[in-house]
């Protein structure tokens, strides 16, 4: 991890809400970065290095999807003009998902990072990932000295990881939609937590997609995860 770095020489973590575990030897501030006063957070430690970590994936996370909107979208703007305040911050990385890429029919089995979709996600979770990205390419054209690396993570899944799509495979029986077998992606949580900690202590700028190689169809994951798929019609 970042505080076991020797060339790390203090690790800040900031959320509205107290960690539940154990953070090894890194400090915590409890502040929201929908208030400007998040700016004052990054200035008073002197803040080189800047993860943004705090898109919410749903609705129940933040207790709705108006405030999970205001998190993802108005707390990455106000964090972001923090950023471009801060002289020290000279690294900012920021987590986004391949939900960017939409789903439509169209598209290929696998995106690379030159590829555009066929149509951007309308609503939700992906949607906001996708203004995420458009404010930080915005910084990056402000702030040109700053290394910028953005990670279109897929699903991430894992022993210790509580994910959406983990809770979904962990239902006794499984719902999918009758007659369509979705192509799936995954990243093991281990080399989620790797990617975030090279993009920290190297320089990568750039936008890039993390992933597992190939594909799994959803069939294929239910059954490996022990689970019973139980198929139902899709809404009209």
């Amino acid at each position: 991890t970042l505080t076991e770095d020797p060339d790390v020489e203090r690790v800040v973590g900031v959320d509205v809400a107290p960690p539940t575990g154990d953070i090894g030897g890194a400090d915590f501030v409890r502040a929201d970065i929908r208030n400007p006063m998040i700016g004052k957070v990054i200035a008073t430690a002197g803040v080189d290095t800047v993860v943004h970590m705090g898109v919410i994936a749903t609705p129940r996370q933040a207790g709705g999807r108006t405030p999970m909107k205001e998190i993802n979208v108005i707390g990455t703007m106000q964090l972001l003009a923090a950023c471009q305040k801060a002289a020290s911050v000279r690294t900012l990385v920021v987590r986004s998902s391949t939900a960017v890429y939409g789903a439509d029919p169209a598209d290929p089995a696998v995106f690379t990072e030159d590829m555009d979709p066929h149509h951007l996600p309308s609503s939700g979770w992906a949607k906001d990932c996708v203004e995420v990205e458009s404010y930080v390419r915005g910084l990056a054209r402000r702030r040109p000295d700053l290394v910028v690396t953005t990670l279109r993570l897929a699903n991430v899944l894992g022993p210790s990881g509580s994910t959406m799509m983990a809770q979904y495979f962990s239902l006794p029986v499984v719902p999918t939609v009758l007659g369509h077998d979705a192509r799936l992606q995954f990243l093991h949580e281990d080399d989620a937590v790797e990617v975030l900690r090279r993009a920290c202590v190297e320089q990568h700028p750039g936008t890039f997609n993390v992933a597992g190689d190939g594909v799994v169809m959803l069939s294929q994951a239910i059954r490996r995860a022990g689970r019973i798929p139980v198929p139902v019609l899709p809404p009209l």
